[in-house]
């Protein structure tokens, strides 16, 4: 899963072609550290999307540009709007879902 940060966000995220799902995270976060291994899984499975993460430490512009509270927070992308959003640890299975239900 690739790292962005605030100045390559617009590039990554905004002008992607792809559905991007975004990982708002902290290093420090041990829910995040939870997620990680799930993402992992789901990148593998689902190459039609983006998977990338940013530090809400290092961007906290973007962070609060999006009203992200808390880590994890995952957004969804399509054509540089935000979609969908899960807030704290997920499952695989909900996120799978959230992910179908974009794709569609």
């Amino acid at each position: 899963m690739k790292t962005i940060t605030s100045d390559s966000f617009n590039n990554e995220v905004i002008n992607s072609d792809k559905t991007v799902l975004l990982e708002f995270y902290s290093d420090s976060c041990i829910p995040c550290k939870r997620m990680s291994p799930i993402l992992a899984e789901l990148e593998e499975e689902y190459a039609d999307v983006d998977f990338k993460k940013l530090n809400v430490n290092f961007s906290f512009d973007i962070a609060e540009k999006y009203s992200v509270m808390a880590s994890p927070t995952i957004l969804l992308f399509r054509n540089g709007n935000e979609v969908s959003r899960i807030r704290g640890i997920s499952s695989k299975n909900d996120i799978e879902a959230l992910l179908k239900e974009t794709l569609i």
